[in-house]
């Protein structure tokens, strides 16, 4: 049998059991808790044969290594691997929208992203497999379902990649402080991939050089940058209002 991780509160834990029941092997809940959210999280565990345990939350804690798991946890095994990218693009029917997060390595942050990509409708979310998060039980958790809602590729080599993309005519638009336009003053294709780099550091250089266009988002007040999930939901929200414009 495939070696158990965990995952842990109650919108990841009902997203995976909703989206891949056969990946979960057993609900833990804490003792004595017996409320209607975890009666409901029960019954569709149990309504696919899945063992439901009450544990001590000092088990809970341990299984979720301290983070807040709001007295649920699900041991799951591996979920079959995911299509690659390629054939992910070549099976969509519209142009895609995709979020590129270059250097994003704080696990709170990228379960962020995920949700805000699910909320606006990006296709996916691409990441390098080095300086990146991954997606940890806290990623997971933070998430709230949208990791099992947004395909989530994780690339060797994300300059190459990015080449690929341009080659499917997907263009791929940088945000960074010092570009000339802002977001709102430029023209945008509705294929377009949003690459957004780390707090602080930015895009790395090979990938701002693959970019066929870097806007700015503008700052009005005094702060001097946003969080990269805030800063996700403005790019992807504003490709969303033109497409919903452009459909009228």
């Amino acid at each position: 049998m495939s070696k158990l991780s965990f995952i842990h509160g109650f919108h990841a834990v009902q997203a995976r059991l909703r989206s891949d029941a056969a990946s979960v092997r057993e609900l833990y809940v804490a003792e004595g808790r017996d409320d209607p959210r975890v009666r409901d999280l029960v019954r569709l565990a149990e309504s696919h044969g899945i063992r439901v345990m009450q544990v001590p939350m000092a088990r809970l804690d341990g299984m979720a290594r301290g983070a807040r798991h709001q007295g649920v946890v699900a041991g799951v095994t591996a979920r079959q691997p995911r299509a690659g990218l390629d054939d992910f693009l070549d099976q969509l029917h519209e142009p895609p929208v995709l979020l590129v997060l270059d250097g994003v390595t704080d696990p709170h942050n990228l379960g962020a992203a995920l949700r805000v990509a699910d909320a606006a409708g990006a296709h996916a979310v691409i990441a390098p497999k080095d300086r990146s998060a991954g997606l940890s039980a806290t990623a997971i958790k933070v998430a709230s379902g949208a990791a099992d809602s947004v395909p989530y590729f994780v690339v060797t080599n994300l300059a190459r990649t990015l080449d690929e993309l341009k080659e499917r005519n997907i263009w791929v638009v940088g945000t960074a402080d010092d570009a000339e336009h802002d977001l709102y003053q430029v023209d945008l294709p509705n294929a377009i991939a949003w690459v957004l780099g780390s707090e602080g550091e930015g895009m790395r250089r090979l990938t701002r050089e693959r970019c066929d266009m870097v806007v700015r988002i503008p700052m009005l007040g005094k702060v001097e940058s946003l969080n990269v999930s805030v800063a996700a939901g403005i790019c992807l929200y504003e490709s969303l209002r033109r497409r919903l414009a452009a459909a009228r």
